[in-house]
């Protein structure tokens, strides 16, 4: 009896810690604490769409057409500044001062920066004739770590300049053609940016070659090790090119050059120098207005699936096309863009798939059956196709 009693003794023990196992299990686990709790929403339907060094004034206007950030501020931040953006729905990265940590709090703010382009070569104190080397890298690490100090709750960008994608750009000075530098510099930073703007540019090793934007974007997420949020500025105006502007093709060209080379934030320059002086340039240009609202639409509608996890080496393709794979439930999207500036055919083999499948292509009212996992595309200069594969 004794070891009859002792079995069922046992028994309930079991029972209870089953029971107690079963609770535990079904209890919801802690939501994680965000990375950057006063930062850019932590959504999976959130982009960063960003204008670079804009008035608040024009905040309504480029919510219109997509934007959802500004970056950089005039004189600011101010009162009437924070208010305007916020009335918009707009977020800001501003540079951290005294004036600007006086508003912490703000909800606005959820970025900060360090100055723009460090890395070119910099003015001479006391307004000396010429320019003297870039600012160390360990310079900016040190005002990276200052920053942090202050406010530890949101993350700082560090804007770069075109020698991230053009080792021949003369405007680093004495730096010119020291790759090596951009590692260094890109410890002393949350998110990576950098421009060039291959269509207004005044070089032959740049002028047309809007792939250089794609370069960047490479380069950038290679040297922080993919640990790091990486965006890019991205033309739309003529800058100081009195002849030429980016087409609105151009323009969602080098967006999506960036993207399917991994970049997690757009900035538009929208300044204009030549042949006048505008300010917010891309608004007083109707078709270049509508060309943005249109990408920035576009990357709105995909933004789950570009925060999705990327599928690594999942497309080949037999043509210069660069491509960014994803998949989201049920369908693989296929995100390419030619990085040449000819015409071309493209023949793209996705790893997965389950045969005889329809790549539908976004945005085009056209479908293209897939065999065995293959399917073929033409693709006009520098052309964006995005595909979605279902099953």
């Amino acid at each position: 009896m004794r070891g009859v009693k002792s079995q069922i003794s046992n028994l309930r023990f079991q029972i209870l810690l089953a029971v107690v196992a079963g609770f535990i299990a079904t209890q919801p686990l802690p939501a994680a604490e965000p990375r950057w709790p006063n930062g850019f929403p932590d959504r999976p339907d959130f982009f960063p769409l960003c204008v670079w060094l804009q008035s608040p004034r024009n905040a309504e206007r480029y919510h219109a057409i997509g934007i959802n950030t500004y970056v950089a501020l005039y004189r600011g931040p101010t009162d009437e500044q924070l208010s305007a953006l916020e009335k918009a729905g707009m977020y800001a990265v501003l540079q951290q001062s005294e004036r600007s940590l006086k508003y912490k709090d703000s909800k606005v703010i959820v970025a900060w920066m360090h100055g723009d382009e460090p890395d070119n070569a910099q003015p001479r104190p006391d307004r000396q004739p010429g320019w003297g080397p870039p600012i160390e890298p360990a310079k900016i690490v040190a005002d990276y770590e200052r920053i942090k100090a202050a406010d530890p709750t949101r993350p700082v960008l560090l804007n770069l300049g075109q020698g991230v994608a053009w080792d021949n750009w003369h405007g680093r000075g004495v730096r010119s053609r020291h790759p090596e530098d951009y590692p260094q510099y890109l410890k002393g930073c949350d998110i990576a940016s950098f421009d060039i703007y291959p269509v207004t540019h005044e070089s032959a090793e740049v002028a047309g070659k809007l792939e250089l934007v794609g370069r960047g974007v490479r380069r950038l997420r290679e040297w922080t090790g993919g640990d790091k949020a990486v965006w890019a500025c991205i033309e739309t105006t003529h800058i100081h090119n009195e002849k030429l502007m980016p087409t609105p093709d151009q323009l969602r060209s080098e967006v999506w050059m960036a993207l399917v080379h991994g970049a997690n934030g757009i900035i538009y320059f929208c300044h204009e120098f030549k042949p006048k002086q505008i300010e917010a340039g891309l608004l007083e240009y109707p078709q270049i207005a509508e060309a943005v609202k249109s990408v920035n639409a576009e990357v709105a509608r995909l933004a789950p699936v570009l925060n999705s996890p990327t599928v690594a080496d999942a497309v080949t393709v037999d043509a210069p096309i660069a491509t960014l794979c994803k998949r989201q439930g049920d369908a693989t999207y296929v995100f390419a863009v030619s990085t040449s500036g000819a015409p071309t055919r493209a023949a793209f083999s996705v790893k997965g798939l389950a045969p005889k499948r329809t790549a539908e292509a976004l945005g085009e009212d056209r479908k293209i059956d897939s065999t065995d996992s293959h399917f073929s595309d033409d693709f006009a200069p520098h052309a964006v196709h995005l595909y979605k594969i279902a099953g």
